[in-house]
């Protein structure tokens, strides 16, 4: 599915549950989805994994948690 497929359904189904589709975009919903089992699970590197970023320092930044926290729930949790 080619990104503006994906736009489209995106406004859709936002556009379908009585929301208006301005306020929500592709990137907005892929960090909300993140930040959520990020939240949920405290696991990093699959947030790391989910976003494709090769290096830890960038997830810890787009997520916008504190390096030392993030750095240890990381090596807390096993995958």
């Amino acid at each position: 599915m080619g990104t503006r497929q994906y736009a489209r359904l995106l406004s859709e189904w936002v556009e379908a549950v009585g929301l208006i589709p301005g306020e929500y975009g592709k990137h907005s919903m892929r960090r909300t989805k993140v930040s959520m089992i990020y939240k949920r699970t405290g696991n990093l590197r699959a947030v790391q994994i989910l976003l494709g970023h090769a290096k830890l320092d960038s997830t810890v930044r787009y997520l916008g948690v504190d390096v030392k926290d993030a750095l240890a729930l990381s090596e807390a949790t096993e995958l």
